[in-house]
């Protein structure tokens, strides 16, 4: 017995002594925190172009400010009617060139797969005068910088594509009346610290190349990097991907990307106004006069008043029409 008790004692001791030799087991290494989000590897988007600060503007930026003598007043139902709507009436279809990613204005509902925005309730408005149906127009996919050939290429009847009336266009395309009177703005992330164009030095500024807006940016921010994209969504998302840090565009686009990013915000005064219009290929003056008809009559029956509302209430973009711009024409 004693010598069971000495062997047990003995074995507890030596498992002490053993532990006592032992290291202490180390403790966990703290798990490394995330790194910052960094986009420097991402490709800018196709297409896009990037110039660097200090190329001086080709010329003034070009507004419809000039002396433009005006569109064709609307004609009579029963004159006036020309080759292009017996073409457009024979085809039973209006075949409209529009933007397909322009919130509020003209985009893809991915829900429903239809195309919707002011400017496509605009492009319905107008078939129902010429067909008598809204639902016979034909949209066309056109990007920015090939409008105008595409109306002088007669690939579209009209375009209503957030297009405004420049000195430059008017020599290469007809116009209606303006449908929309927006100013440009400034856009920009709430975290990039800008208030005004006065913090742009250094930032690098998104525009969509073929607009008129090249020749602004390049006057009001010398000293930052211009990115021209194709589209205004790839602006918008270049600045969601710190690949830029402010869009410049008129209000009635910027008014999307700021519904669709509660993280941006319009951060400047207007910096210049502009007329959208309806372009239509020259010489097609009937057309000219009866897109003309459509927006007298959207005007004053409150169709253009309920449109803004739906798609535009609540945003700095301007809440009534411009005002009518017609030529002086020899009475026959």
């Amino acid at each position: 017995m004693n010598t069971s008790r000495r062997v047990t004692a003995a074995i507890t001791a030596a498992a002490l002594a053993l532990s006592a030799c032992t290291p202490a087991p180390k403790p966990s290494p703290t798990p490394p925190s995330d790194p910052e989000p960094t986009y420097e590897g991402l490709p800018l988007p196709p297409g896009a172009i990037l110039d660097p600060p200090g190329i001086a503007p080709e010329g003034e930026f070009a507004t419809a400010d000039f002396d433009w003598p005006g569109s064709l007043r609307p004609h009579d139902e029963e004159d006036g009617i020309g080759g292009s709507l017996e073409q457009i009436r024979n085809r039973d279809r209006l075949i409209v060139g529009i933007d397909q990613s322009q919130y509020l204005l003209s985009y893809r509902d991915t829900s429903a797969g239809d195309l919707r925005g002011f400017e496509v309730d605009l492009a319905r408005e107008i078939a129902a005068d010429i067909l008598g149906d809204p639902e016979k127009v034909d949209f066309r996919f056109v990007e920015s910088a090939s409008r105008s050939e595409m109306l002088q290429s007669g690939a579209v009847d009209v375009v209503i594509r957030t297009m405004s009336i420049t000195k430059e266009r008017t020599q290469k395309v007809s116009f209606s009346t303006p449908y929309m009177i927006s100013y440009v703005r400034l856009l920009a992330p709430r975290d990039r610290g800008i208030e005004s164009l006065d913090d742009l030095a250094g930032m690098r500024v998104c525009i969509v190349d073929g607009t008129n807006l090249l020749n602004l940016a390049r006057t009001v921010a010398p000293e930052s990097e211009v990115l021209r994209t194709r589209s205004w969504s790839d602006c918008l998302m270049a600045t969601q991907q710190f690949q830029a840090d402010a869009v410049l565009a008129d209000d009635a686009i910027l008014a999307g990307m700021a519904a669709q990013d509660p993280h941006a915000e319009i951060v400047s005064e207007s910096l210049a106004r502009q007329l959208y219009a309806v372009g239509v290929q020259k010489g097609h003056d009937d057309l000219v006069r009866a897109v003309n008809h459509t927006i007298e009559r959207i005007r004053a029956n409150g169709t253009w008043s309920a449109m803004h509302h739906r798609w535009l209430g609540g945003s700095l973009a301007e809440p009534t029409p411009p005002p009518l711009m017609y030529r002086e024409e020899e009475e026959q």
